[in-house]
Formats: C-alpha cells, sequence, structure tokens
C-alpha cells in the first residue's frame, strides 16, 4: 500500500502526495482518479527525459487512452513563455481536449512550466507532478503555484493551479548529480527554519545519513518536509498571508540568481538568501547572533555556499526592487525571530540589504586579507 499525505484545499481534501521507490504504484494511482478515457502528455527536459520518460510513459500506458512526450532544452533560462508556447503548439497538433492531462516530470523548472501550461491552456486543464529533484520533492511540487519566467523577473507570470497527484519516486534521487542534490537539501533547511526547529535539529544530527543518501533518512526528510508545507498552503493556498514565509531566503536569492546569470543553482542561491536573511535579523535584534552564526554556518556541512565572488551589490539591491513580493512600495521580507519561527517584515531599508549582501560578498578584497 502507498504512502500518502493529502493536501486539502479550501478545507477539502484535493490531491494525494504519494511516496514510492519506483514508478510501478504510477498506474494504479491513475486509476483511483479515473483517467482511462484521457490522453497524457508527459512534458519534461533534456536531462531527465532520456533517463525517465519512456518508463513513466510504459507504466502509464495501460491505463490511459495514448501517452505523448514533450522534450525542452534543460535549463532555468528556457522557462519561459517561449517555451510554453511551443508546448501549446504541440497539444493543439495531437488534439489535446479539455479532459486531457499534462504529466510533469522533472524538476521545479519543468513542474512549473508544466503547471502554468496546463493551467492556461484551453482555460486550464488538469496536471500531475512527477517530481525528480530533491528541490522539486520538498518543495516546489506541492502547492499548486505555477509560473514562468519573463525577462529578468523570475516567475512573474504565474498562476494557481492545484495537481490532480503529485507523485515521488525517491529512487530519482539517487541519479542525481551531487550539486542538484545539495541544491535541494536548501529548501528543506528552509523549512527548519521557517517553521520546526526539532526538524531543523534533526537535520543536522542526520547529517552524515543525508549526505550520503541513505534511502530511509532522504525519505523521512521529504516526508516531513512536504509535511511542513502542506499544512501552510492549507492555511493560505493563494499566498494572502502565512504562505510568505515559505519565501525565507529567496528574495536576495532570487536577485543573486540572475545577478550571476543562472550559474549557481536555485538552492545555492537560497542558502545565500538565508544566511542574508538571517544577518538582517540579528542586526535587527530580532534574532541572537549565535543563532546567526549557527544558521550560517550549518549550510557548510551539505555543500551550500555561504558566500559568493564579487557580487555586485547595487545590481542585487535593484533586482531586489523588481521582486513580485513587494506590497505597497516596500519589499516584503522574511526574517527570523529564533530557529522555526520566521515573521514577515516589511521595514527593510535599502542599508539593511546592502550590508547583508555584503555578508555574503567575497570579494577581490577579501582574498588579498
Amino acid at each position: 500500500m502507498a504512502e500518502k499525505m493529502t493536501v486539502s484545499y479550501q478545507k477539502k481534501p484535493c490531491y494525494d502526495i504519494v511516496f514510492e521507490r519506483s514508478f510501478e504504484g504510477l498506474a494504479a494511482q491513475l486509476q483511483e482518479l479515473q483517467c482511462e478515457d484521457r490522453k497524457l502528455c508527459i512534458v519534461t527536459d533534456s536531462n531527465v527525459g532520456p533517463l525517465y520518460a519512456d518508463a513513466v510513459r510504459e507504466a502509464v500506458a495501460p491505463v490511459c487512452a495514448g501517452v505523448d512526450i514533450f522534450t525542452f532544452p534543460a535549463g532555468e533560462e528556457n522557462k519561459n513563455l517561449d517555451t510554453v508556447k511551443l508546448l501549446y503548439s504541440f497539444l493543439i497538433e495531437r488534439h489535446y481536449s479539455r479532459k486531457d492531462w499534462l504529466v510533469a516530470l522533472g524538476g521545479g523548472v519543468t513542474g512549473d512550466l508544466t503547471g502554468f501550461a496546463a493551467a492556461t491552456y484551453l482555460r486550464g486543464i488538469d496536471f500531475i507532478q512527477i517530481p525528480t529533484t530533491l528541490l522539486s520533492q520538498v518543495d516546489s511540487s506541492i502547492g499548486g503555484k505555477t509560473g514562468v519566467d519573463f525577462d529578468q523577473y523570475k516567475n512573474m507570470v504565474g498562476a494557481f493551479h492545484m495537481p490532480r497527484l503529485v507523485y515521488m519516486n525517491l529512487a530519482t534521487l539517487a541519479t542525481l548529480e551531487p550539486r542538484q542534490y545539495y541544491s535541494g537539501f536548501a529548501e528543506a533547511m528552509k523549512s527548519g527554519l521557517i517553521r520546526d526547529a526539532r526538524y531543523y535539529e534533526w537535520l543536522v544530527s542526520n547529517m552524515y545519513e543525508i549526505c550520503d543518501r541513505d534511502p530511509d533518512t532522504v525519505e523521512e526528510m521529504v516526508r516531513r518536509s512536504c509535511d511542513i508545507k502542506r499544512k501552510i498552503v492549507e492555511n493560505d493556498p493563494t499566498e494572502k498571508g502565512e504562505r510568505a514565509l515559505l519565501n525565507l531566503g529567496h528574495t536576495i536569492g532570487h536577485a543573486v540568481e540572475k545577478a550571476k546569470n543562472f550559474t549557481l543553482t536555485h538552492g545555492e542561491c537560497v542558502a545565500l538568501g538565508c544566511v542574508a536573511a538571517a544577518f538582517i535579523s540579528w542586526k535587527k535584534e530580532l534574532l541572537p547572533m549565535e543563532e546567526y552564526y549557527e544558521i550560517r554556518d550549518m549550510f557548510v556541512p551539505f555543500n551550500l555556499p555561504i558566500s559568493a565572488d564579487d557580487l555586485d551589490r547595487e545590481e542585487i539591491l535593484e533586482l531586489t526592487k523588481s521582486d513580485k513580493k513587494m506590497e505597497a512600495g516596500h519589499i516584503k521580507f522574511v526574517l527570523l525571530q529564533k530557529i522555526g519561527k520566521a515573521v514577515l517584515d516589511t521595514t527593510v531599508t535599502e542599508e539593511e540589504i546592502l550590508a547583508a549582501i555584503d555578508e555574503i560578498n567575497f570579494t577581490e578584497e577579501d582574498a588579498n586579507e
């Protein structure tokens, strides 16, 4: 029997998160959703497709009307409306109707893009998430946030569109290159920092097992991260308040991601953003100094950066002002009062942001000291 966690929307059960270690249970899950007369289009990227697209097609073919595979070039730079247009054309040419479904097979980029296409094709069709990266399993596949980047603005175009199912084959994590694996860990660490100090402590105490990808430890990490996010998105599905806490580290993190032209992974930038947010929290006397340094240093054993080379502080400041989380002209920051308790703050000044950027900036001067 598959392990499941149900996510509610507007106080009614909406979709299940299913935890498996293969694709063998996928057909049974689709049968429960009554998709026998539906076509499925698997949307994947050029990295994940060669690994898993055929296995997923073989798993779902016996229980649906037909299966197509749409593959786009991997990379954040392709999470845009041009790729969505290509997907629309693919679906139109193959006569996909409102009853047919999309399947997001891959990481956060694929999930966001596929969800957005599903939300907008024929004014909305159903889709399922099959996240294959740690980052997408612990965070982005849950909650119905979809979107694409627009010019230099990250996730500026999007919609809330709930999946019908999130199916996690945890065995896919074994094929992740180390950098991508640790990138996903940043979102797991964020979950503990904002909501659950005991989970944060568990992550730290299971450091070696997590780094070794011990299957049972990794499954518990994914499950506990999903449960934190599930509770938050159930309370605030469309980010009117509490859900914004999930953006810890993302305001400066997104700005660094863009400024470095996506040469750093999303998780690496979230780690940098969490360090910057914790630094601001300390300087605003919300967070004790000892906790700031503990938070900063705990990213290091998980191969995540706490500084980046030669950041342009003024460029990053300007990029934070383009962030979609602006509110009445003020940047809506997520700060920490302690490990396990995050708060929203609209009083962060430009000087405080610049000081935080300086804190994570490793310059030539630093190298010469």
